[in-house]
């Protein structure tokens, strides 16, 4: 184990886009099996192509800046009870290491995207005023996914 790993991190931006990534989907996947992980993966993956293809986006425009986004995933929000754990994540717990080889397999372009080019997603348990009206294009594990959004 490096050092980053064990010690908690105070700066999510210094990490490496991976691990930022990895710690993402445990933040906000980890109760999901794999389709469901890398689902929420490839949306994040999907924001990065948008933005790239546009120029730029006011989301971020790749995996660090888009995951870190403030208000964008939950599980980085400054009172959100994840973001302690995030902080301090235990490299042998077994969710994290499924999200870290989803992350990994991510960023080298060797994830198939389930999502049919999505950009957003939410739980089946809230109704967010930017889907009401919209029709999803998947629905994996317990999220909902859509595209063309705004």
């Amino acid at each position: 184990m490096t050092d980053l790993m064990t010690r908690p991190v105070t700066e999510p931006e210094t990490l490496p886009e991976a691990e930022i990534l990895a710690r993402t989907l445990y933040g906000e996947a980890r109760g999901e099996d794999l389709a469901g992980i890398e689902a929420v993966a490839s949306v994040i993956l999907n924001r990065v192509a948008f933005a790239k293809k546009r120029g730029r986006y006011w989301w971020g425009n790749d995996i660090t800046s888009v995951c870190l986004k403030p208000g964008q995933f939950s599980c980085w929000n400054a009172h959100d009870p994840n973001r302690k754990k995030l902080l301090a994540i235990n490299p042998r717990d077994p969710a994290y290491r499924l999200c870290k080889r989803i992350a990994k397999r991510a960023v080298t372009g060797a994830l198939p995207d389930l999502t049919d080019g999505a950009t957003h997603y939410h739980t089946h348990a809230v109704d967010p005023y930017w889907a009401r009206g919209q029709v999803p294009v998947a629905e994996i594990g317990n999220h909902v996914f859509y595209k063309n959004i705004g």
